[in-house]
């Protein structure tokens, strides 16, 4: 009697804890016009793309697009607030693109990007970082300024990286739309594959600090 008392008390116990550990992570993409999907159906978009991939391999998120066409890593942080709302568990953070395109100082890009992670982190969000390569019409010393933001980020917060997003993607006409800057839908797959076993890696660290 005793004994089944005491297993109905642990089963009431577990039943949260249990509930707590599976229900969806509620994750934010914080981007621009590569995560916001600009030519393509919202379904085609890399966040809901992402999303299925992760739901096809048992992991279910909460995924939120918060990407803004047009937008800086400053814009990003002047709307980062209101764009990951309470409860929100990861970000995945896909700026940068704009700052190099429009060659704005990389310190510029460098100082907000840090910002949002340091507050993203303040707030107890985990983060991971999307990294982005300058064009190289701005030469050499900018291109090196620029691409060392996000390992320099990176090792600095101790947040996991995506070296380059567009990576397979960039420059190749088939998997880009006319603009030659944004992937088309089979381009954003290309994306998500690649990046999927680093956002499984960030999932499951979420995962174990739920526990």
């Amino acid at each position: 009697m005793h004994i089944a008392v005491l297993m109905l008390a642990l089963m009431t116990l577990a039943g949260p804890a249990r509930a707590e550990a599976t229900k969806p992570i509620k994750l934010v993409v914080l981007g621009d016009s590569l995560s916001a999907g600009l030519g393509l159906s919202a379904q085609d978009a890399f966040p809901a793309k992402l999303q299925k991939a992760l739901q096809a391999k048992g992991i279910e998120v909460d995924m939120t697009n918060a990407g803004v066409s047009g937008d800086t890593s400053s814009g990003g942080r002047d709307r980062l607030d209101w764009s990951v709302p309470e409860g929100t568990e990861g970000v995945i953070v896909e700026l940068g693109a704009n700052d190099a395109m429009r060659g704005i100082d990389p310190d510029l890009t460098r100082a907000a990007l840090a910002d949002i992670v340091g507050r993203l982190k303040a707030r107890k969000i985990a983060v991971m970082l999307c990294g982005m390569l300058a064009p190289p019409n701005f030469g050499a010393d900018y291109g090196a300024r620029f691409n060392s933001i996000y390992p320099d980020l990176a090792k600095q917060f101790d947040v996991p990286l995506y070296p380059f997003f567009l990576d397979g993607v960039a420059a190749d006409a088939k998997l880009n739309q006319a603009d030659g800057i944004h992937p088309t839908a089979e381009g954003v797959d290309i994306v998500v594959a690649r990046m999927l076993p680093t956002v499984e890696a960030f999932l499951r660290t979420i995962g174990e600090q739920r526990r």
